[in-house]
């Protein structure tokens, strides 16, 4: 899952090193915090591109490149993707990151950011990082997600953090039947079903309940949202798995909902289908901290009277 990129800590060969910025230019908080990571780059050679659309927000130096379109095509020839924002402009990003191969260094500015890689007071750090090439890349697991109707492929769509099969009236249940690898293993009304990757298990799937995943386990959760039955169990399979989530014929119709970004409505009778994905989300990493450090840090976890393993 994880592949180590250069880190020499060499100053030179700034030439032609072009990074792209996102930024949640709706808060002051991010606008601040682009300004500041512009003029550390610039100031070390590096180039910046950004957005025509978010450069009219940020003070930005005439040398900062601008580009009218947010498409894939965009980040050709930088090598890096930094997102300034919460978890929201995160996973935009990670559209940007997935189509384009660039990897993501996420600075989060919302609340709890497990995509972030770094804190607004990092920001400093952030840069001379990235100058210095000391960072690595990690690949993170994705989802392929197909949805049939009437026996046709209706659409397609993928997802880092999860593909959420939700009912869309609050006063009715969702009649669902769950199936791994072409199986059936239970039904039930519920509000909802959660497919995530263990990048997804600290999002959706972790308020429904499901288990924390580390993020080298390779695998696949399927988490029920409220569900009105006795066995309705987060499920762990295998990543080579197919998970299924069938709306029955006789229920209202549903919503699919991936990353919380992008939906389809999904009628009654509606199969959808998520497997891993073909194409990971490459996030740049600046510390070799255990995801247990960030865990207990992200979500403050007491863990006073810690004595450690006995030396």
């Amino acid at each position: 899952m994880t592949t180590t990129e250069a880190t020499a800590r060499t100053t030179g060969a700034t030439e032609n090193r072009t990074v792209f910025l996102l930024a949640h230019t709706g808060r002051r908080a991010a606008i601040r915090s682009a300004e500041l990571v512009v003029q550390g780059l610039l100031r070390s050679g590096l180039g910046v591109r950004v957005l025509e659309a978010e450069a009219a927000d940020l003070p930005l130096p005439g040398s900062v490149e601008t580009v009218p379109d947010a498409t894939p095509e965009v980040l050709d020839g930088c090598e890096l993707l930094i997102v300034l924002g919460g978890d929201g402009t995160l996973l935009r990003g990670a559209e940007f990151a997935r189509a384009s191969g660039v990897p993501m260094l996420g600075v989060n500015l919302g609340r709890v950011g497990f995509l972030a890689e770094a804190e607004r007071d990092d920001l400093d750090k952030v840069v001379d990082r990235v100058v210095t090439r000391a960072y690595e890349v990690e690949e993170r697991m994705t989802l392929d997600v197909v949805v049939h109707s009437n026996g046709d492929i209706v659409h397609r769509d993928w997802a880092l953090n999860e593909a959420a099969v939700q009912k869309v009236s609050p006063e009715r249940i969702l009649e669902v039947v769950l199936e791994v690898d072409g199986r059936p293993v239970t039904g039930f009304g519920c509000d909802g079903i959660v497919c995530a990757t263990p990048t997804g298990s600290t999002a959706y799937a972790f308020s429904a309940g499901g288990p924390v995943v580390w993020p080298e386990v390779e695998a696949l959760l399927m988490v029920p949202i409220s569900a009105h039955a006795l066995f309705a169990k987060p499920l762990v399979t295998s990543p080579t798995s197919t998970l299924a989530v069938e709306v029955q014929q006789h229920t209202p119709h549903g919503v699919l909902w991936c990353d919380g970004r992008r939906t389809v409505e999904l009628p009654s009778g509606a199969r959808v289908e998520v497997r891993r994905g073909a194409v990971p989300v490459r996030l740049a990493r600046l510390h070799h901290a255990s995801f247990t450090d960030r865990l207990v840090a992200k979500f403050a976890l007491p863990v006073s009277g810690w004595r450690g393993a006995p030396h």
